[in-house]
């Protein structure tokens, strides 16, 4: 399966999830993203999935991922990417084994790739 084909399925599935799909940026979220640039914004996710995902055992797993307060937690929730046990149960990743700079790179793309579709979806692109 390609990475096209992958994201394809993950995106589709993620959007008939009634609780994944409720999650969208607002305006407040856009406006911090044109203030910062998305390379500023994938450098805090890449820290975010670095410090709270990444270690092998998380004192407060299922609970590390605020609900709002930045795009990447937004988009972390959108994108099952917010807890060891949903990125078990959506990216097939096992907990309890340090997530490898692969693994990582891969679930920063994933929120990146759904921060740019909510983008072009806020500023009507096609």
């Amino acid at each position: 399966m390609t990475k096209e084909e992958w994201y394809n399925q993950l995106f589709t599935k993620l959007a008939n999830s009634k609780f994944r799909s409720s999650f969208h940026l607002k305006q407040k979220d856009i406006d911090y993203i044109n203030e910062k640039g998305l390379d500023t914004i994938r450098q805090h996710a890449t820290d975010f999935i670095a410090k709270r995902e990444a270690p092998a055992y998380i004192p407060n797993d299922g609970k590390q991922t605020p609900m709002r307060g930045h795009p990447v937690f937004i988009a972390q929730h959108a994108t099952a990417t917010c807890c060891r046990e949903c990125i078990r149960k959506w990216h097939k990743m096992q907990p309890g084994k340090e997530l490898s700079q692969v693994q990582q790179d891969y679930l920063v793309d994933v929120i990146m790739t759904w921060i740019e579709k909510e983008l072009s979806v806020f500023n009507n692109e096609p």
